[in-house]
């Protein structure tokens, strides 16, 4: 797995943990990616691990990200908040902080997350 999509996962975790519960949605969703990114099972079981204690923004890997990986873990954070049907304030509040901590101007970030949040509201029915 490259390193810019083990840093786009670290990224998600503080979205899943927001709400204070890791729900087993989100768990899939996590499990989807590490899928798709090629994890090989150590990785994925070192991701699993890292995952289980809740994060925040701090934790995000932002140096390990591009100006084009930022964007697509914002997406990916939107589509996870809503991953247990429920887009809480908590999650809301964390993805406004991912933004300033993402470094993505307000102006870019909004339709980015109109986006994701339709996106994620018409897929639901897959997880």
């Amino acid at each position: 797995m490259h390193d810019e999509n083990l840093a786009i996962l670290k990224g998600l975790i503080p979205v899943a943990w927001a709400d204070g519960t890791f729900a087993d949605q989100e768990k899939e969703v996590i499990e989807g990616l590490l899928q798709a990114f090629e994890a090989t099972e150590e990785e994925a079981a070192e991701m699993r691990e890292w995952a289980k204690t809740p994060r925040t923004v701090e934790d995000i890997p932002i140096t390990d990200l591009s100006f084009d990986d930022r964007r697509v873990l914002l997406q990916h954070a939107v589509f996870l908040s809503h991953a247990d049907g429920d887009y809480s304030e908590s999650e809301k509040k964390l993805i406004a902080e991912m933004v300033k901590k993402l470094r993505i101007a307000e102006d870019e970030a909004k339709p980015l997350l109109e986006t994701a949040a339709e996106r994620a509201k018409r897929y639901l029915n897959l997880l």
